[in-house]
């Protein structure tokens, strides 16, 4: 396995409950996919460096993960699909 560093970045419309929810959301994908999260930091609401889809805020989350390559591929099909994530990016370390 190795290990990836990614980023998402969830809609500011959501509740700070959901903002959790989708975290655990991804926590389970990589469980379940037989890899490990070493380190989750969330930076919270932010300002974008540009506007997506009309919003100007996004709550970033950053996270370190010990991930096999199905992991991975589950990740960004995953968040190709999710309607609360704005971007997200992984790459190996």
């Amino acid at each position: 396995m190795k290990q990836y560093k990614g980023m998402f970045i969830i809609r500011p419309t959501l509740a700070e409950e959901a903002y959790k929810q989708v975290i655990a959301d991804f926590a389970k994908l990589f469980e379940d996919n037989e890899s490990r999260i070493l380190e989750v930091n969330e930076w919270g609401m932010k300002e974008l460096a540009y506007e997506i889809e009309d919003f100007k805020k996004g709550y970033y989350v950053v996270f370190v993960v010990e991930a096999t390559p199905q992991a991975v591929a589950e990740y960004n099909r995953v968040c190709n699909i999710r309607e609360d994530l704005l971007r997200h990016i992984i790459v190996a370390e």
